[in-house]
């Protein structure tokens, strides 16, 4: 597990967790003549019951609230140091404002410079516990226990570990077995190693030798070439430790803290989140319907735009659902709490406003009133979430792995919720290779959607017999997968609500229909292309001849053909089919019996020009009735 500190600047965190661990945080040099902490440090404690816990020790300075947010991420167990000889000051009470958005359970109030109380009197020292019990009623700190302690003597420090030992022993684990997520807090060289990130693995186990990437915007894969924890080598890393992680194939300076490290192919990165989000009750003014905020998420910091979905506005002390419109990408993780910081600091507690958990990753951008899409996440259980993240996908659907990463389920926990879902219709697997599931809503209303597309085609093209299966599946979405269309068209035929012929598709029963003007005109190209033989006219002449539009006598051609009445020999030229059948016999007699024919031959045979001599030549050859051999042709063989 991680311990954080907390507590205003000045107030002994840095101290304090040295007399505890003997490991100064304090590493920059800029920090030790300054005397105060700047960035982020670290160390481990061990505990009176053997655990070893991780220590993260944060700047006071309301100037690096940034930092100390990005060590809070993780933080499961909070020691809020107040100096006895100050009390509660501002960052006190912004420090612990962040730890309850972060979601931090429980903790140990440490009340540090022990030593000076004698000094300073009874009565100051009731005043400060006084001040103490105000600022945490109603958070996790009330009741927590306040520890006198002194770096300087020592006093009070054996209390305070027995203190966080108690504490820690009803924490719940972080889920080992969920998506990898680390967001990097620190990135350095270590020569003959490389690359080396640093931070606390908030869910799943890391091993060495896995495929991992860096979001946002390095997908790799990189290899972990070595893990530590504590100092130590380790084959892996598990949720709830701290750790160092070497990389292989990525150099330093292509990491920035705020990316996280991930298993490849896990989890995407987003620029809008669905998130729960909650005012704090000291802010003054409401929060407006649409508002720019500074998002703290991990080690991230982003620029977002906070939309709310269900209210104009929010009240101090008020929870809602809204959506965050990211102005860069980052990883986030399903349930993982963040806050929100705005640019002036509220009275006597910084400048944080707001804060809440995320709720889904990479969402559609929503509009005002779609509280009723997200709203269900806030209480459903495994299935629900799962059929929700199906819904949501649409006609793409979502693998098995991407459902892991965007539900942050543990593997067995997904799969029994695919298969109870598949059993009652609510998830359908449509790909076994890929592991690729549909919504059984979504599937239904691709079916639903695919006969309205048939019904609305007959109506219009009431010629054609129906429509090709792949301008169907283009109709429904150029996107669709088409083995989920393969399985969308199957259905209908099995329903008996459609028929498939060869690679066309119609409704059951329908097809193609003529009017009482169409069989007219077919009447009369049939006619005219009978008279003409082997000389018929070609497209234009014949639509301008019978005084038929393009397009129509294009249908009625095409249908002629299907019926087997005339034969399209090329774009321009359609021939009566008994005409060229009879043609076709006499090739063929003739060829039994003379082997070959040359071109001047076939064209006395034909009786006609070049125009029509050179088009059923190659029909014949593509018909596989004759072969071509120099300049004359043969029977071809079968």
């Amino acid at each position: 597990m991680i311990i954080g500190t907390a507590g205003h600047i000045d107030h002994g965190k840095t101290s304090l967790v040295k007399a505890l661990t003997g490991i100064d945080t304090d590493r920059l040099k800029e920090e030790k003549r300054r005397g105060i902490t700047l960035e982020l440090g670290f160390a481990h404690l061990k505990l009176e019951d053997g655990t070893v816990a991780g220590v993260v020790d944060v700047p006071g300075h309301e100037r690096f609230v940034k930092a100390m947010v990005a060590g809070a991420g993780g933080v499961d167990l909070a020691v809020l140091v107040v100096a006895a000889d100050e009390g509660v000051m501002p960052q006190t009470r912004e420090h612990l404002d962040i730890c309850r958005l972060l979601g931090v359970k429980a903790g140990v109030i440490a009340l540090t410079k022990s030593d000076l109380l004698a000094e300073l009197g009874e009565e100051w020292f009731t005043l400060v516990k006084a001040d103490l019990v105000a600022l945490t009623a109603g958070t996790f700190l009330e009741g927590a226990p306040v520890v006198p302690c002194s770096s300087k003597t020592g006093e009070g420090l054996a209390e305070l570990r027995a203190a966080l030992t108690r504490a820690a022993q009803g924490l719940p684990q972080r889920p080992s077995d969920g998506p990898v997520f680390l967001p990097v807090d620190r990135v350095f060289t270590i020569k003959g190693f490389g690359t080396v990130v640093t931070g606390t693995l908030l869910s799943g186990t890391l091993g060495v030798e896995e495929s991992t990437s860096l979001l946002p915007g390095r997908p790799g894969p990189f290899r972990v070439r070595g893990i530590q924890v504590h100092g130590e080598a380790a084959q892996k890393v598990q949720a709830g430790q701290r750790t160092a992680v070497n990389l292989t194939g990525v150099e330093p300076e292509e990491i920035d803290r705020g990316m996280v490290l991930v298993r490849a192919g896990e989890l995407p990165e987003t620029r809008m989140l669905d998130v729960e989000l909650s005012l704090l009750p000291a802010v003054e003014d409401p929060l407006p319907r649409r508002r720019k905020l500074l998002l703290h998420l991990g080690t991230a910091q982003v620029e977002a735009t906070v939309a709310l979905l269900d209210l104009d506005k929010l009240e101090p002390g008020e929870t809602g659902l809204a959506q965050l419109r990211l102005s860069g990408p980052l990883a986030a993780l399903v349930g993982q709490r963040f806050i929100l910081r705005g640019s002036q600091a509220l009275p006597g507690r910084g400048a944080t406003v707001a804060g809440g958990r995320v709720l889904s990753i990479a969402p559609p951008r929503r509009r005002k009133g779609a509280s009723s899409v997200v709203a269900p996440l806030l209480e459903a259980n495994a299935d629900g979430h799962v059929a929700w993240l199906l819904r949501q996908a649409g006609y793409r659907g979502l693998t098995q792995v991407e459902l892991f990463g965007r539900s942050a389920l543990t593997p067995k926990v997904l799969a029994r919720s695919l298969e109870l879902l598949g059993a009652r219709g609510g998830a359908l697997l449509v790909d076994r290779e890929k592991r690729l599931y549909l919504s059984g809503e979504v599937f239904e209303g691709l079916q639903k959607r695919a006969l309205a597309l048939l019904a609305a085609f007959h109506e219009r093209e009431p010629m054609r017999e129906g429509l090709s299966r792949e301008e169907l599946r283009q109709r429904l979405s150029a996107e669709l997968d088409p083995r989920i269309f393969q399985r969308v068209a199957q259905a209908l035929v099995d329903t008996g609500k459609a028929e498939l012929d060869k690679e066309v598709m119609r409704l059951k029963g329908r097809g193609r229909t003529l009017t009482v003007s169409d069989e007219g005109a077919r009447a009369r190209v049939a006619a005219e292309l009978a008279a003409a033989a082997l000389a018929p006219p070609t497209f234009n002449e014949l639509a301008q001849k019978l005084q038929l539009p393009a397009p129509r006598l294009q249908e009625l051609l095409k249908v002629m053909v299907a019926e087997g009445a005339i034969v399209r020999v090329s774009e321009e030229l359609c021939f009566d089919a008994g005409a060229l059948a009879a043609l076709r016999e006499r090739l063929v007699a003739w060829l039994r019996e003379k082997k070959e024919i040359s071109t001047q031959a076939f064209k006395e045979m034909v009786g006609q020009s070049r125009k029509f001599v050179i088009p059923l030549s190659e029909y014949f050859d593509r018909e596989k009735v004759t072969l071509r051999v120099g300049e004359k042709r043969v029977l071809r063989r079968g």
